[in-house]
């Protein structure tokens, strides 16, 4: 019987270059000099684990065997050989901050989406959630997606029968558990290699669906094949070069998405400060442009490299374009006044998503459920010809509850579904459990047996009605009257 050869991890570190490089996955040695440059996530994800222990960034079934060489001898294993190269921290100076999945506290102490983001802030590198976490300039508009959700208050209705509960509904005449969709999120993998593939399986598994972006960690036919049969979404970030787009979109309709998600509020991108205040220590590639990561005078963000290609001469004159080359429904994303949800109605669009895209572009942009207040106040008469989206701030079951009430078919979540892949498909799945037990339990105490019975009786938004513009608000308010300068003639 073969012996299986014992490893030092002194033995180990001498190979940790590109042109010989071992990494070690599950206590397990392998040569992978010649595997790098074809791994799917791209050989910088190797490499910078060059010599190390690579078991949170690479999956073993992509490994080939005739490269294993032995086993991990764990007595030689010491802090500095422990530690995670991603982790941005010195074991040196401060070995206790030792990262590992097994800092993690178990999945079932999980109680609420909070419990999530505080999990990522301490086990993800800083590029990481630096990256997930921040928005645009002051991050107000982030912030406060969130918190006008707690400005709006229950009017509870008593006695009625809630001994059964039922939280599904259809988007788009797709049937789903929850009226709840995954926002599309760029360079999941950073946080862990399957990304929207582990996505995908927890959709699957919940009954809800996925909207998968333009720049995901993996190819698309890649991703849809986690969850056959199951329905997705696409967002699509129109390019600069158009024969691109209509060669993405061909492969859309090739697969069987069922919408597509065009994006409208990126013709230019945030200054996300903590982005850039972190120098990029590691390798990261678009998958979109294939253009890498790099520190530069104008800080480490990775956003300037991944909005590089989108086309900023979308105009919506394009929708007509885009609907020669699918018969798919068609989304516009990013919707954030009345005058432009008119206009979305006005070229017959099959949905919006209200959307100040996290708080990442334009600062100051109006909070999200605001912007359904506005819709009721402004044009309530999209609501009988387009579904209507909102995303942005959703942090409890409740949150949910409350834009149903106000007229959303559903809503989305992006940054708390990154920080639930910590634990990979179990954590997202977990996340939808934890929602939808909360939406159950809001339901029963509001007196609502189904979906079909929210209204916005339900809800009390005295609190911040004096924040919605009215119609009298136009293009110019408040300022209707003024007119601009002629141009001087120096």
């Amino acid at each position: 019987m073969e012996v299986t050869k014992l490893i030092s991890t002194k033995e180990i570190a001498k190979h940790k270059s590109t042109s010989d490089c071992w990494i070690v996955v599950d206590d397990q040695v392998w040569d992978v000099t010649d595997f790098a440059p074809e791994h799917p996530g791209g050989s910088s994800l190797i490499t910078r684990y060059g010599g190390r222990d690579a078991t949170k960034a690479i999956i073993e079934d992509n490994l080939p065997l005739d490269n294993f060489i032995g086993n991990l001898d764990r007595s030689t294993i010491n802090v500095d050989w422990a530690q995670d190269p991603a982790s941005n921290v010195s074991p040196s100076s401060n070995p206790t901050q030792v990262r590992s999945d097994n800092e993690k506290p178990p999945l079932h102490s999980i109680i609420n989406s909070y419990d999530f983001e505080k999990v990522a802030a301490e086990t993800a590198s800083k590029k990481t959630y630096a990256f997930y976490s921040t928005a645009a300039t002051d991050c107000w508009s982030r912030d406060m997606n969130e918190s006008m959700y707690k400005r709006i208050w229950f009017r509870p209705r008593v006695m009625r029968d809630v001994s059964r509960i039922d939280t599904s509904t259809t988007i788009l005449g797709n049937k789903v558990n929850v009226p709840l969709f995954i926002c599309p999120t760029g360079l999941a993998k950073m946080i862990q290699p399957e990304a929207e593939k582990a996505l995908a399986r927890a959709a699957q598994s919940t009954g809800i669906l996925e909207i998968l972006s333009t720049s995901a960690s993996h190819p698309v036919e890649d991703i849809v094949a986690e969850a056959p049969g199951h329905p997705f979404f696409f967002q699509l970030y129109v390019n600069k070069d158009r024969r691109k787009t209509e060669e993405l979109i061909a492969r859309v309709n090739k697969l069987g998405f069922k919408a597509i998600f065009v994006t409208v509020d990126a013709a230019g991108r945030g200054k996300r400060e903590s982005d850039e205040r972190l120098v990029v220590d590691e390798l990261v590639m678009s998958p979109v442009t294939g253009e890498r990561a790099k520190t530069d005078k104008k800080g480490g963000g990775l956003t300037r490299m991944m909005g590089s290609f989108i086309d900023q001469a979308l105009t919506w004159e394009d929708i007509a374009w885009v609907r020669t080359l699918t018969d798919l429904p068609i989304v516009l994303k990013g919707i954030t006044t009345a005058a432009d949800a008119k206009l979305a109605m006005k070229h017959k669009v099959d949905g919006i998503l209200l959307s100040n895209h996290g708080g990442r572009n334009l600062d100051y942009s109006p909070p999200s459920i605001l912007l359904l207040l506005e819709m009721h106040k402004c044009c309530p008469e999209i609501f009988d010809k387009m579904e209507v989206y909102v995303d942005g701030g959703i942090r409890r079951g409740g949150d949910i509850i409350k834009a149903l009430c106000l007229g959303a078919t559903a809503v989305g979540v992006g940054r708390t579904f990154l920080y639930s892949l910590a634990y990979g498909t179990e954590g997202a799945e977990h996340l939808v459990e934890i929602l939808k037990d909360e939406m159950d339990s809001c339901m029963k105490l509001l007196g609502v047996r189904d979906l079909s019975e929210v209204h916005p009786g339900l809800v009390n938004t005295s609190d911040v009605d004096h924040l919605v513009p009215g119609p009298e608000a136009g293009e110019g308010y408040p300022y209707a009257k003024w007119r601009p300068r002629p141009r001087s003639r120096l």
